[in-house]
């Protein structure tokens, strides 16, 4: 959490300096720190570090859900080129986005892991367990055909780099999981201790494309669409470079 704020920051002064228009503004700033954790992110980290991944995957999940859809979606909001400034900003919020199905499920799972009972009960329901199994093995497949799918719908060959791109690309690949290594540094030299596997699904989770759903807010909010499909494009498919550059640096 501290690391995305922190993100915010850095990316709210970076608009700033570089006079970035109304309409970019919002989407730039929650591009460099809102990332598309579920469909590329989860195969990414199963792919990388294995199914005991996926806990720690699902924490950073959790905190950059609910951070996209109460500060990202206001920053966005509030950068509608549409609006009165002077009246003030008139972002509105749909609660319901704060609990997405994934997360509906890390809930409901939750009682069977921590209530002592549950977890037997339910592991004697091999018929359910089964089932679930086999629904869950194919999250990351259907992961990847979504990707697919999107990228071809979007265009490969559409992509377009103008500063406002490139700024965005340095930091949702490079500033973003520096922050985040920094933070998980500062954390160790300050007694808080996390495994390897957490610390590094942590920092390559900052670095995945930004959120999917980012054309979709910058058309609510009447913003650059283009400039949003263009960044979700662009990370998606220049992410394929940075993830093994991300790991080489943190074996070293």
């Amino acid at each position: 959490m501290i690391s995305i704020l922190v993100g915010y920051i850095v990316a709210w002064i970076a608009v700033r300096a570089f006079k970035v228009p109304h309409g970019r503004r919002g989407l730039m700033m929650t591009a460099i720190n809102g990332a598309n954790t579920v469909f590329i992110g989860m195969p990414l980290n199963v792919a990388l570090f294995g199914e005991v991944s996926v806990p720690y995957l699902l924490t950073y999940y959790i905190v950059n859900t609910v951070i996209i859809w109460t500060l990202g979606v206001w920053v966005i909001a509030g950068d509608d080129p549409t609006i009165d400034r002077e009246g003030g900003n008139k972002a509105k919020f749909d609660w319901h986005h704060l609990i997405p199905a994934p997360l509906w499920g890390f809930i409901v799972a939750l009682p069977f892991i921590y209530i002592p009972g549950l977890e037997n009960g339910l592991m004697k329901l091999t018929f359910a367990t089964t089932a679930l199994s086999d629904i869950g093995a194919l999250v990351t497949p259907l992961s990847l055909i979504y990707i697919g799918i999107m990228l071809r719908r979007f265009g490969i060959l559409n992509m377009r780099f103008d500063g406002n791109v490139i700024w965005t690309l340095l930091g949702r690949f490079a500033i973003s999981p520096i922050i985040m290594a920094i933070i998980v540094f500062c954390g160790f030299h300050i007694g808080i201790h996390m495994n390897s596997v957490f610390q590094q699904t942590l920092i390559i989770q900052a670095a995945t494309p930004s959120l999917a759903v980012l054309p979709i807010l910058a058309n609510t909010y009447h913003g650059d669409v283009k400039f949003a499909t263009n960044i979700v494009v662009s990370t998606s498919v220049l992410f394929i470079i940075v993830v093994p550059i991300i790991m080489v640096l943190q074996n070293l």
